[in-house]
Formats: structure tokens, C-alpha cells, sequence
């Protein structure tokens, strides 16, 4: 079945009586058609996906089977389901919250996170999950643009809420977790409850998340993702690339604030019934190597360049169950993959996804895999090289990459919807070739963003940033080649009179951008130039940068 979706009015099916997002959604002729042509991508008119997925854990024998893992807890699905059912409670008992209302999620990676964003989901809110990294000025952001009812926070990262609250009063109510002796913390006010809330009666089109991602304008693009567009995508590149089973053990260092950390270290795992553990700390490269050997971890997500910083150690520590190594988040170097090759045998698994997407829609299974290729497209999805019509490009040829699927793009309220999808087509942003055989080569991104270290970094936030500064007159920022992280971030800088060019500037304004945004937007490099390259009406020249 191929249809064009339209933007949702209210039926009999949606539960979501706040409509929000719903009517912030693009109009019909904005959105990318969906194609659900695959038996296993109709998906139930009614349906809640953390209740579908709990449910298949029943179905299949998996209640008592180990889903969430730490160092120092084991989680069954039922044990998780009850403390899902019990957190669901909470905000909509206690909080009074309705369906369609947005919660705000932000914590790093833990047992109580991921069960957090899951009790949101059953309860029919609208997940919103930030970066654990993100300070007060971008979460304020996302507050202004999502209006969230309440926010579940880590208490080791309440600082930075705290100061965006300050300045965002209608943000009335944060919870704390991961604060299991705090009487009004999350765990706390679970505990007080039956667990027996029967999860929301979702429509499949009713809205389970908002994902924010950085645009090359700076300023953060809401992505948007039904129940069904979660229940379809776990039937394309889980299935037939990823394949994993109930006995894998599942790491890997992504943000579940990411879509690639949310579906690897959480929905997918549940999906196969397999287990996930999440560390009690951030992992270096040496301690997951290590604690993959330790607890026999079979899956591993993370980007490339932790891969290349792991492998001298997975060369002196043997990882005899680990059997799959997904590689996203940025390009893959060949050198990558062979260096990892050599240390444990395994070939990894690499994948082009997006956001806006939610997950991998090109890549292909180790015994496929092409040399130098990402992969072929994923079962489920369609995909072409074109030119900037549209048109499909002879086979060898460099273009647009155009895709197709059961997920697509709907931003919340934002005009980039028209860039992103075209004649139902969408664009991720990305030059590629495909060969004769249906492989696809990654080129180079068709735009500004710069990927390091797998995070996307909008140059012009950047540029605000550096902006700020009293020293600053103007300033443009570009990535660059890194051997290390891929890219980093390179700013050209024009002082005003009288400020010194030196090193210690250098470190101020590292030091500045750094207290305003997320540390890894940083710029590592900084030139000091007289003028900026220029059109004749003022717009700047970010190619010529790449040229200096």
C-alpha cells in the first residue's frame, strides 16, 4: 500500500485531546508519501508502541527474559513493564496530564531514563528528549517551540534546566530521577503506585515523539513521529540488516536523546527481545572495550570515531560474543573499518539514516558489504540519485539523495518542511553515487552542517555564539577535515580594534562558546583574518572559507 499521508484531523481513533502538534503539523501537500507495502508494515489503526512492544514481549516468551541492565540492576520486561505502568501514573494522576501533552526528557543514558521516556510513551504524551550536553540557552529553545507541561530530569543535570526555567516561568514542573533517596523524586512517586494503568489507547497516527535536531541555521527543527512510524521502522532495517535475537546483550554510546541511540539502545532491543545495558558512567573508549568483555556484549552502536579510539584496546581484550558493529552518526573512513577489522574480525555495519527519518533507511548486512560503500537501500525503503529537478541521474553519477519509505519528514511548524520533501520525496541532505548493483557512496553533505565526532553542529549557532563576545566584530564558521572526529569545527574570526590575535583569545573564545552551547560545538580551530569573504549584498561566503 503507497499513500499519500495527510495532515490529521480528529477521529474517533486519536486519544491525544491536546492537539498541539497535531495542528502544527505541515499541511498535506508538504508531506512525503508512506509507503507500508511489506505485510509486516500494517500496522494496527489503533495502537500504543511501548504497549505493542510489551505486549510482543508476552506474546513471545520474553516477560522474564533480562531487558534493562546497569552494574548494578537487572530488569526483566515484565519488572520493566510494571515500573513503565507506574510512571505512566504518575503524570497523569498525580500531574494531570492529558494525551498529546509534551514531556520534556533529559539525562544521560541509564535504566531510569530509558524507562522514564518509555512511561511518557504509554501514557499517550509526546516525548521530547534533549542531549544530555545541552546548556540553558538551547534548552530554552526547545521549551519555547515544544511548551512541554512538565520536564523528568536527571538530578545530576537540573542546573541547566533550572537556569532556562528561570528565564521560562511556563515551565511550571520538574521531576528529578536517578535520585532513589529523594521522597519527590521520580522513583519515589512510582513506588506509591499499583502499576496497573492500562497504557493510552493511541491512535497509530497519534504523535509519541518530537525530536530535535540542529539545522544549518542554527536554530533547532522539530521532527515529528507517530506510534506507527516506530512500529513500521522496526520492521525494515532491524529485520533485515540488524537482525538481532533475545540472547544479545546490547551497548553502545549514542544519546537516546538521538534517534540512532533511542531505536539501537532501547526500541529495538525490545523489538528482538534482546537486553541493553546502560553503564552508570560516560564510557571511554578502554572502559566500554572493557565492560563489552566483562558482561558479553553481542551489539555494539557507537560512531566512528570511537570505533578507531577502541580498537587498541579491543586488540588487547578479547570480545569473543560480540558479533555486530554498527557504525553511524558520520561518514565511516575505510582505514576505520579495516582498523577495527584487524582488532576483533568483525565487519561492521554501516548506515546512513536521519532524524527526520528516524533511523538507518541505507546500509547492509556485514556478508553484503562493498568496499567504500555505505550499503544498498533497506528493505522497506526506495532511493535514487537525482539532480536538482528531481530527476533520477544515470547510475555512476553524482547527485541528491532522494528517499522513500514508511517513515518521512514532518517537521512542527517550520518552513525548512519544503527543502526537506519534494514531489513526496525526502532529502536528507546528502551527495551520493550509486553503482550498477544498487550500492550508494557517500560524497559529501550538500549543505553546511558539520558532523564531529557524530554530532551535528549548525555553523551559524556557532557563529551566534562567538558573536556574543564584546571582542568579536564578525565571524564564520565551517567544518574541516579531521582524522580524529571526522570534522571539526573551524571559526574565522575578525576582531575589533585594538583586541589582541593571540593564543589566549584563542582560548577565550573556545572557553566562551563553549559556556554558551553544548561543549562539543566548540571550536577547536580558530583563525584570525581582517575581513570575511562576501556576495555584494553581504551574505557570506562559507566555500571560499574552505579555500583559505
Amino acid at each position: 500500500m503507497t499513500s499519500r499521508a495527510s495532515a490529521p484531523a480528529l477521529t474517533a481513533f486519536s486519544a491525544q485531546t491536546d492537539r498541539f502538534v497535531h495542528e502544527r503539523l505541515p499541511g498535506a501537500d508538504q508531506w512525503p508519501l508512506l509507503i507500508y507495502d511489506a505485510p509486516e508494515l500494517k500496522i494496527p489503526a489503533q495502537a500504543n508502541l511501548v504497549e505493542m512492544l510489551l505486549a510482543r514481549a508476552s506474546q513471545q516468551g520474553w516477560s522474564a527474559r533480562p531487558f534493562l541492565r546497569s552494574e548494578h540492576a537487572l530488569l526483566s520486561y515484565a519488572e520493566a513493564g510494571e515500573r513503565i505502568r507506574r510512571i505512566a501514573q504518575v503524570l497523569t494522576e498525580d500531574h494531570g496530564l492529558m494525551p498529546g501533552n509534551r514531556v520534556l526528557l533529559r539525562g544521560g543514558n541509564s535504566v531510569n531514563m530509558a524507562l522514564a521516556w518509555l512511561g511518557v510513551v504509554h501514557a499517550g504524551l509526546v516525548a521530547v528528549t534533549t542531549m544530555p550536553l545541552l546548556r540553558a540557552k538551547e534548552l530554552a529553545e526547545v521549551i519555547v517551540k515544544a511548551e512541554p507541561a512538565l520536564a523528568l530530569c536527571d538530578g545530576k543535570l537540573l542546573a541547566e534546566l533550572q537556569l532556562a526555567q528561570a528565564q521560562l516561568p511556563q515551565l511550571k514542573t520538574v521531576i528529578t530521577f536517578n535520585q532513589p533517596d529523594n521522597p519527590a523524586g521520580l522513583e519515589a512517586l512510582a513506588a506509591a503506585k499499583n502499576g496497573l494503568a492500562a497504557a493510552c489507547p493511541t491512535s497509530a497516527d497519534d504523535i509519541a515523539i518530537l525530536a530535535f535536531t540542529s539545522g544549518t541555521t542554527g536554530s533547532p527543527k522539530a521532527a515529528v513521529h507517530t506510534h506507527r512510524d516506530v512500529l513500521a521502522y522496526c520492521e525494515t532495517w532491524p529485520r533485515h540488516v540488524l537482525r538481532a535475537t533475545p540472547d544479545d546483550i546490547v551497548m553502545g554510546s549514542p544519546p537516546l536523546a538521538f534517534t540512532f541511540g533511542l531505536g539501537g539502545l532501547l526500541i529495538f532491543p525490545m523489538w528482538a527481545g534482546a537486553s541493553v545495558l546502560f553503564p552508570g558512567v560516560p564510557y571511554t573508549p578502554q572502559a566500554m572495550v572493557q565492560l563489552m568483555a566483562d558482561v558479553g556484549a553481542t551489539i555494539c552502536y557507537t560512531a566512528p570515531t570511537f570505533y578507531r579510539q577502541m580498537a587498541v584496546f579491543a586488540r588487547e581484550t578479547p570480545l569473543p560474543r560480540l558479533r555486530v558493529c554498527v557504525s553511524a552518526g558520520e561518514g565511516l573512513p575505510d582505514a576505520t573499518r579495516q582498523l577495527w577489522k584487524e582488532a576483533t574480525g568483525i565487519e561492521m555495519t554501516d548506515g546512513i539514516g536521519a532524524t527526520e527519518m528516524f533511523h538507518i533507511f541505507i546500509s547492509s548486512p556485514p556478508e553484503e558489504m562493498r568496499r567504500g560503500a555505505i550499503g544498498k537501500v533497506v528493505p522497506g525503503y526506495s532511493a535514487k540519485v537525482v539532480d536538482a529537478e528531481g530527476r533520477e541521474l544515470p547510475r555512476g553519477s553524482i547527485g541528491k539523495l532522494a528517499v522513500m519509505g514508511p517513515t518521512g519528514c514532518r517537521y512542527m511548524q517550520d518552513e525548512r518542511q519544503e527543502k526537506y520533501v519534494k514531489a513526496g520525496w525526502n532529502y536528507p541532505g546528502d551527495a551520493f553515487i550509486q553503482d550498477e548493483d544498487g550500492y550508494f557512496f557517500f560524497q559529501a553533505r550538500d549543505d553546511d552542517m558539520i558532523v564531529t565526532s557524530g554530532y551535528n553542529v549548525g555553523g551559524p549557532e556557532v557563529e551566534d555564539a562567538l558573536l556574543k563576545h564584546p571582542a568579536v566584530a564578525e565571524c564564520g564558521v565551517i567544518g574541516v577535515t579531521d582524522e580524529e572526529r571526522g570534522m571539526v569545527v573551524k571559526a574565522f574570526v575578525v576582531l575589533k580594534p585594538e583586541q589582541q590575535a593571540d593564543a589566549a583569545m584563542v582560548k577565550t573564545l573556545q572557553d566562551h562558546v563553549k559556556a554558551m552551547l553544548a561543549p562539543f560545538k566548540y571550536p577547536r580551530q580558530i583563525a584570525f583574518v581582517t575581513a570575511l569573504p562576501r556576495t555584494d549584498t553581504g551574505k557570506l561566503q562559507r566555500f571560499k572559507l574552505r579555500q583559505i
